[in-house]
């Protein structure tokens, strides 16, 4: 990593290099701006040497927006074997916060998107790739406060356990802590949170994929899984996102028919719920909590079960935004205060200071938890024009955890 000596103290900070960053990358390819003029000029400096680390990294995003996974990994790795520390745009010189994220090296899904909640606060943003066999820096970069921005998953284990073991001697507050983050992959959380009033979550189980062709071959059934599993059921590869691989099986003909299409040997598997309404329509919510309190940020509407925002036809229907809006706007008197204990459960025992979950309502009126994590994108990148309502909404989150850090850090300058 490149260093710098202050020559007051003799102390070696590392130096942060300057990347265009997560939100403007993300935001260029949501708005469908070509990224390739972007890619090649930023190749052209990689093959004439004049490439920073930052450029690297900007690159390996690019890479992944585009659907190159891989190479995007690739390129991520090589820049991180030499440099761990970036900072992101800010548009004060002088800004009123410095935070640090602690993150791993992951996909560009991986590490809480904290840029976009950020971007428009004047508050600097420091990122800090913690790697496995990889020191951290002898003496921290200059901050306020810290967060941990790595995912409860495989891939992240090691960041999250070097973090932890620092967080005793860690010279500032740091939030969302490590082993707290740990709490969020699917198997663990509905015991977690088993036993909520008001609160329905599935049992998540891991299987290996012997399990699953021994119910596909009949010679297993659900129930000797789990008690509770019976047809139809839920599947999905262990560690997947963004509905990969994510199925719903019938019967064990569908079983057979599931796994002969998936390479994974893991998988999660759990109890399917019919959540639809009495229009026959499903309806997910997503929940941004800051601080323990929690916070609309999306509606998404649709007739079929798995849904996230994209695949719901939202920006077709505006029906479906009436909704909504209403959903967003009457949220602290109306789903918030209809789920008020099992939400206020849910935060007590998560802990983390910000993290959000993805939801519905079940037949009986319980709030149904699909997930919990603190990774999801909570963004303002929609058309003002299409949904008018969403700035607003999402202003009022980021402004609700740019002054939850702003308290932490006052709160340890007056200890």
């Amino acid at each position: 990593m490149d260093t710098e000596l202050n020559e007051r103290d003799n102390i070696v900070r590392a130096m942060a290099a300057d990347r265009i960053g997560f939100a403007k990358l993300t935001r260029m390819a949501f708005d469908g701006i070509d990224l390739r003029p972007l890619r090649d000029e930023l190749i052209s400096k990689v093959s004439g040497g004049t490439a920073g680390a930052g450029d690297g990294m900007d690159l390996s995003l690019i890479a992944q927006l585009q659907g190159d996974k891989r190479t995007g990994i690739a390129i991520q790795a090589e820049v991180l074997a030499f440099h761990q520390l970036f900072r992101s745009p800010c548009p004060l010189e002088k800004p009123k916060l410095r935070v640090l994220a602690l993150a791993a090296a992951i996909d560009m899904g991986g590490n809480t998107p904290i840029e976009f909640l950020l971007e428009e606060t004047g508050i600097e943003l420091k990122t800090l790739y913690v790697l496995p066999g990889v020191d951290l820096p002898l003496s921290l970069p200059d901050h306020d406060v810290a967060i941990v921005v790595a995912s409860d998953s495989d891939e992240c284990r090691d960041a999250l356990a070097i973090i932890h073991h620092a967080v005793a001697r860690w010279p500032r507050p740091i939030l969302n802590l490590p082993q707290r983050v740990g709490n969020l992959d699917r198997d663990k959380l509905h015991r977690l949170l088993n036993g909520i009033e008001g609160l329905d979550i599935p049992a998540t189980i891991c299987v290996a994929r012997p399990q699953l062709s021994g119910v596909a071959r009949s010679d297993l059934l659900p129930a000797d899984i789990a008690a509770e599993l019976k047809f139809p059921v839920v599947v999905r590869p262990r560690g997947s996102h963004a509905g990969v691989g994510l199925a719903k099986v019938d019967d064990s003909r569908a079983m057979a028919a599931y796994i002969e299409d998936r390479l994974e040997q893991e998988f999660f598997i759990s109890r399917f719920v019919d959540y639809a309404n009495e229009d026959g329509l499903f309806r997910k919510y997503r929940v941004v909590f800051v601080d323990g309190r929690p916070y609309a940020c999306h509606m998404a509407i649709a007739d079929r079960w798995d849904i996230w925002y994209l695949n719901a036809g939202m920006s077709e229907s505006a029906a479906k935004r009436l909704e909504e809006e209403t959903f967003m706007r009457t949220f602290d008197i109306s789903f918030a205060r209809r789920h008020r204990t099992a939400l206020t459960g849910m935060a007590d025992r998560i802990g983390l200071d910000y993290f959000t979950i993805d939801c519905a309502e079940n037949k009986r009126g319980e709030l149904l938890i699909f997930e919990a994590d603190n990774t999801a994108v909570v963004h303002n990148m929609d058309s003002p024009d299409l949904f008018p309502y969403k700035p607003p909404q999402m202003r009022a989150i980021f402004e609700a955890f740019a002054a939850m850090l702003c308290r932490r850090a006052r709160r340890e300058q007056a200890a």
